[in-house]
């Protein structure tokens, strides 16, 4: 039986297909190697303290995204004056309202690294990305097969960027594992009830390696909370929403990131 995610999954190669009918995939592997090289992500997010990414991000109701319509660009430039590590910008134009235009545009407005963040199911997507300007790309790893997964991250790698490879759970975990990993993003998002909480991260984080970079996806709202992540060794956790629901952007994104930095804050 067809679920949800399948639809979603078929559509993404869908609109992938329909740009390399315009943009053919030799064309964008060669715009991909020459251009800009890519800011080195991990080093950003080694630094000392638990990291903010900062998550621009469109009001999108259907996907229960509620934030106050700002332009991106001057958003980003927000966010990375506040004290954001990275800014996070979502690509995909069907379900969050944003394109690979936008992200150039955010890219050449910050001197932070840049997540892409995006259904990556293709190796086109990972060319076309690092072309408009992605430093780091994610990889999900229940949406693909072990050898896919290992040969989206030997190709994200191979030009010169950081793959955030991301999972749910403890078998995910070792798929990332065997795939090579050295960037892993826990999800702590239900995707069934949109629900977020921290167990899946407290679950899985402590029994990383300490050499892996470990990033919590969602679940942040406060400091407190912030503090619990890097408690259980989050190195960065992302935060979209919460940032851009307050009454002023910079002070909330300059609130987490300072006790993000903050000498109480746990740190590796």
């Amino acid at each position: 039986m067809t679920t949800v995610f399948d639809a979603i999954i078929a559509g993404v190669r869908e609109n992938v297909a329909a740009r390399e009918s315009v943009v053919p995939f030799r064309a964008i592997k060669a715009q991909s190697h020459d251009c800009e090289p890519p800011r080195d992500a991990r080093s950003a997010l080694l630094q000392p303290g638990c990291k903010l990414i900062a998550e621009v991000k469109h009001p999108t109701p259907e996907l229960h995204i509620h934030t106050t319509p700002l332009d991106p660009v001057r958003l980003a430039q927000a966010f990375e004056q506040s004290g954001a590590a990275l800014i996070a910008c979502h690509t995909e134009q069907l379900r969050f309202h944003s394109s690979l235009a936008e992200m150039a545009a955010v890219r050449h407005a910050v001197g932070v690294p840049i997540l892409c963040r995006d259904l990556i199911v293709e190796p086109y997507q990972i060319h076309e990305a690092r072309y408009f300007g992605a430093d780091m790309i994610p990889l999900r790893v229940d949406t693909l097969g072990q050898a896919q997964l290992e040969s989206l991250l030997d190709r994200v790698e191979s030009l010169g960027m950081q793959a955030l490879v991301e999972i749910r759970n403890p078998e995910e975990a070792d798929r990332a594992m065997q795939a090579g990993a050295t960037i892993i993003g826990v999800n702590s998002r239900d995707f069934q009830t949109v629900a977020q909480g921290r167990i899946a991260f407290s679950e899985i984080a402590p029994g990383l390696p300490a050499t892996v970079v470990k990033i919590a996806l969602s679940g942040v709202r406060y400091a407190s909370e912030l503090y619990e992540f890097a408690a259980r060794g989050a190195d960065a956790v992302v935060v979209g929403q919460p940032l851009m629901t307050g009454e002023s952007v910079r002070s909330v994104t300059r609130s987490l990131a300072a006790a993000a930095q903050h000498p109480a804050c746990p740190r590796r």
